[in-house]
């Protein structure tokens, strides 16, 4: 046995870090390639206001789906103004987008009225072929 005090070459008690950080540096660098690849939101389609506000006739190339709350009854359901009952809503979509060129639809309900009520006028456009489906919210309508 020496007395030089050398090491005795056990076990090390102490963690090596090094190779903790080369992993972090790794994923550091790759959350940072990463993250500004992810999309911020989702493309929404919105209806723009007229630019000429004295002539307020109508858009006829706009289809408006408009699911209006009649208390406890079903609501009712209109197309540009027209009323239509359920039932005949998918039949006129077709019919109406069948020559379109431009497949754009949007859909208002009224606040009081469960989403599903909508949801299903979405559904009816998608079954129609319409490829844009927008929704008009009272912020949209106010033109905020």
């Amino acid at each position: 046995m020496g007395m030089g005090g050398g090491s005795t070459g056990g076990a090390v008690s102490e963690i090596n870090v090094t190779p903790l950080i080369d992993v972090l540096l790794v994923l550091l660098i790759i959350f940072m390639v990463i993250v500004p690849v992810t999309p911020k939101g989702l493309d929404t389609l919105i209806p723009q206001p007229p630019k000429n506000k004295t002539n307020d006739t109508p858009n006829d190339r706009t289809i408006v789906v408009q699911v209006q709350s009649n208390g406890a009854a079903a609501p009712a359901y209109k197309i540009n103004e027209s009323s239509f009952n359920k039932s005949e809503i998918e039949s006129k979509l077709a019919e109406i987008f069948a020559t379109r060129q431009e497949k754009v639809m949007f859909v208002k309900g009224d606040k009081d009225l469960d989403f599903s009520k909508i949801a299903e006028i979405i559904d009816y456009g998608h079954q129609a072929g319409v490829d844009n489906i927008g929704l008009i919210t009272p912020r949209v309508e106010a033109g905020q």
